[in-house]
């Protein structure tokens, strides 16, 4: 991840310097995890820049967003149109966009009723999530960590609070020494990777878990699934258990930062051929030519940047 001290920040309505881009050390959602945020790719694209469903991520964002009650005086619309002028004003030739949105200066508690809401754009350069070893195939490990219960916090939200529990989890495959991990639902059942969904592979079809499973509803795990409707590849949304993970063909995580990524192997099992598998590829390699504008028939995912 490149940050440019030059590049500029969209903050409540205004283009700042990104080392303006401060707030106070007594904001709400530092302290409390009031915030709400979102990770766009934008891809080159015919000499343009284009922005991957754009209007889906803040969709997602202004749901969640009325989920927890924040009012942030912005509708999809403006979002769009502030990260156009936005990504203009930067001039990469590729960008990740993360808008946030979260709780400001207030008093030292919880109740968040009177603490305002302030909405952020950045956006910086990132190159491939997992680095070179997104090409050759990630291992993961299984994570003690348990992905939160629907009753304690939504987890369609992408909301800051969840997101300890993803960091927690990180930590486990850092001391493994493995590149992911993998959290399980309260009642066992296998839900997503520290910040991806996750897919396997049996017998040529797509199994991923359902949203009842306390997974986040990523963009490209849906874009995943109607791909691989167009194509006539039968997927199922299923509860998965932690040994159908070990004995599927193959296995790979999807999301905006790791677009998708091929998992050869999982708890020191090898997945498969212990090498990214033959529907994996091709899944990746149309991923890559959809978010760059080669393939017409997803056009309209992309938002050109004129």
């Amino acid at each position: 991840m490149k940050i440019i001290p030059q590049l500029k920040v969209w903050m409540d309505g205004a283009y700042i310097d990104w080392d303006d881009a401060n707030i106070h050390v007594m904001t709400h959602g530092l302290h409390y995890g009031t915030a709400i945020f979102e990770g766009i790719r934008c891809y080159a694209s015919e000499g343009r820049l284009a922005a991957f469903r754009m209007n889906d991520h803040y969709k997602r964002l202004t749901d969640g967003a009325r989920v927890y009650r924040m009012k942030m005086g912005y509708g999809i619309g403006d979002l769009c149109d502030a990260t156009k002028g936005l990504l203009k004003a930067n001039g990469l030739k590729e960008s990740y966009v993360r808008p946030i949105v979260f709780t400001g200066y207030g008093e030292i508690s919880p109740d968040m009723a009177d603490a305002g809401v302030s909405v952020a754009i950045c956006s910086l350069e990132l190159g491939e999530y997992f680095g070179a070893r997104a090409q050759e195939g990630i291992t993961c490990v299984s994570s003690s960590w348990k992905r939160m219960a629907p009753e304690y916090l939504s987890p369609h939200v992408k909301s800051s609070a969840n997101y300890l529990n993803s960091a927690m989890a990180k930590l486990e495959a850092r001391d493994a020494g493995a590149s992911e991990c993998i959290l399980y639902s309260h009642d066992g059942h296998v839900a997503e990777a520290s910040s991806a969904n996750i897919f396997l592979v049996r017998d040529g079809e797509l199994i991923t878990p359902p949203t009842e499973d306390g997974i986040l509803p990523g963009i490209t795990r849906d874009s995943i699934l109607e791909m691989a409707c167009r194509r006539g590849i039968v997927c199922h949304e299923k509860s998965i258990l932690r040994d159908e993970l070990y004995l599927a063909d193959e296995v790979f995580l999807c999301g905006t930062a790791s677009e998708i990524t091929p998992v050869i192997g999982i708890d020191r099992r090898v997945i498969g051929k212990g090498a990214p598998g033959p529907l994996t590829c091709i899944m990746r390699e149309w991923y890559s030519r959809i978010t760059r504008g080669l393939d017409g028939e997803f056009r309209d995912w992309l938002d050109f940047v004129e």
